[in-house]
């Protein structure tokens, strides 16, 4: 397991050249319903967390490498796989938001979840991740 999250590191900190603004929200509107609330949610989470000027670099740079993974259309497992295909973005999301998870308030969260009603509706659950933040 070790070794897979140390390829899942490398993998994030080379996608991070990959990431700006305008590739992110064109990832996000062209594939955010195939890849479903729960990844979705992760990655506004980020993004929103990203946009605080407060945020120390070193933060910044887990957000950028993760979102830049998340923005690669040819990862570890590629987005187009029907059933596994954003698997391990959600492990590179996950990875990012549990380091920078004390950055995350309750500002950030409404945000995101906002977002996500757009998208996906009022019913959406984000209970999971919510509880895992703290």
């Amino acid at each position: 397991m070790k070794n897979n999250e140390e390829n899942l590191e490398k993998e994030m900190e080379a996608a991070s050249e990959n990431y700006s603004d305008e590739k992110f929200w064109d990832k996000l509107k062209k594939f955010g319903k195939k890849a479903g609330s729960s990844v979705v949610y992760a990655v506004l989470l980020l993004y929103f967390t990203l946009q605080k000027p407060e945020i120390p670099v070193r933060a910044k740079a887990i957000i950028i490498g993760a979102l830049g993974y998340f923005i690669l259309p040819f990862d570890l497992i590629p987005d187009f796989a029907v059933g596994v295909g954003y698997t391990d973005d959600l492990g590179a999301l996950g990875v990012a938001l549990f380091q920078v998870a004390m950055y995350i308030d309750e500002d950030i969260k409404n945000k995101a979840k906002e977002k996500l009603k757009d998208w996906f509706g009022d019913q959406v659950d984000t209970t999971d991740i919510d509880e895992k933040l703290g």
